[in-house]
């Protein structure tokens, strides 16, 4: 009796363990990895039979501060922590920055429980609070913009148009070309004042697939007529809580930004659209009391040359384009929409496979439409 209910404890410990998304690993005295659970397997690509034949060095980078950390928990018998920790070796495969937590195992004399968080959620959050930082920066801009270069502009285009009625033809050409400059100036402040409404979003529930459908239409009419657009979608995916016109500019612009970044003679330019319902992340956002569940996933992916490495971490920033003729807002106004709606974007790049992922929050039955 008494065995069962031991074996019965510990296969309750291991679903347990085993049920936490983070790496985890117990290692002993002298280094080898005695336990770990399938977050690590999946982290390490390694199963956990192979785990138990590798020492923790093996598997990490030579001199890595993990090694230190593990050292000094032992040392002190007391947990450690270390943050934002580059770790990437060949078994690996790719780098990945992590948060580090090391604790003495009790009763077991120089064991230590290792465990790893990933960054890339507490990074996401990160971003997207400094892409709201800069939407506010924009706003201001756009509304002095608006009042002290909007009302010249008109006073200059109207004087144009004047000069040209009395004019020969070829000095026409110049007063036209004032005039659509002025015009691209003016065009260039509008986009510009979206930003400025920081009015809460009207939110009801949106069938993104509808969204995206109505979108691709749009391009394949327009600047995606000639290359091929994919899609796989989840056909269970439930509604979004949001603005639906909100949402087609978001998608219209990433869509558009590839196709523009795959380029008009490319033969087998390819955007591929898709949907999926990714639980466990959650994130706080303005004006909710706790923590925002974001599970739906929509990608839009394309096969163009990729954005540069340098860029990556500023592509959502205003006024930076990767384009020679861009503006440098229509990603920046995408962050700033998806950040409204609670949400996150952010973007994965490699020659060829090029990635913009938009998280969302799903509408909650029950609760009233509106902000």
């Amino acid at each position: 009796m008494t065995e069962a209910l031991s074996a019965g404890s510990f296969n309750a410990a291991e679903r347990l363990l085993n049920a936490l998304p983070n790496p985890l690993l117990s290692v002993a005295a002298d280094g080898y990895i005695l336990d770990a659970n399938s977050a690590a397997e999946n982290f390490f690509e390694m199963s956990r039979a192979m785990l138990r034949r590798e020492k923790l060095s093996d598997l990490l980078p030579f001199g890595s501060p993990v090694l230190a950390l593990v050292e000094q928990a032992r040392a002190r018998g007391a947990s450690v922590n270390e943050y934002r920790v580059d770790i990437g070796t060949p078994k690996i495969g790719v780098e990945k920055t992590v948060d580090i937590h090391v604790a003495p195992m009790p009763e077991q004399r120089d064991c230590v429980v290792v465990m790893l968080q990933e960054r890339t959620i507490a990074d996401k959050m990160d971003r997207q609070l400094t892409h709201r930082g800069a939407a506010r920066s924009v706003s201001a801009l756009a509304s002095m913009l608006a009042h002290e270069i909007k009302n010249p502009l008109s006073g200059i285009r109207g004087a144009a148009q004047l000069l040209e009625t009395s004019i020969g033809d070829e000095d026409r050409a110049l007063t036209r070309l004032i005039c659509d400059e002025t015009d691209r100036i003016v065009k260039l402040v509008d986009r510009m004042e979206a930003f400025s409404d920081e009015r809460p979003i009207e939110r009801e529930p949106v069938n993104v697939h509808a969204v995206l459908d109505h979108v691709k239409r749009l391009a394949q009419a327009g600047f995606a007529r000639h290359l091929r657009i994919v899609e796989t979608y989840d056909p269970s995916l439930p509604d979004v809580a949001g603005n639906r016109d909100q949402l087609v500019q978001v998608f219209l612009n990433l869509i558009k930004n590839a196709a523009e970044a795959i380029g008009e003679d490319a033969i087998d330019g390819e955007i591929h659209l898709t949907s999926a319902f990714k639980p466990g992340v959650r994130l706080k956002t303005p004006g909710s009391a706790a923590p925002v569940s974001l599970p739906l996933e929509f990608c839009v992916r394309d096969n163009g040359p990729g954005v540069p490495e340098d860029m990556l971490a500023h592509l959502f920033d205003p006024f930076v384009t990767t384009k020679s003729s861009g503006t440098g807002l229509g990603l920046a106004l995408v962050a700033k929409i998806v950040g409204d709606h609670g949400g996150i974007v952010e973007c994965e790049s490699h020659p060829r496979r090029t990635t913009f992922r938009v998280l969302l929050p799903m509408h909650a039955p029950g609760r009233a439409a509106g902000r």
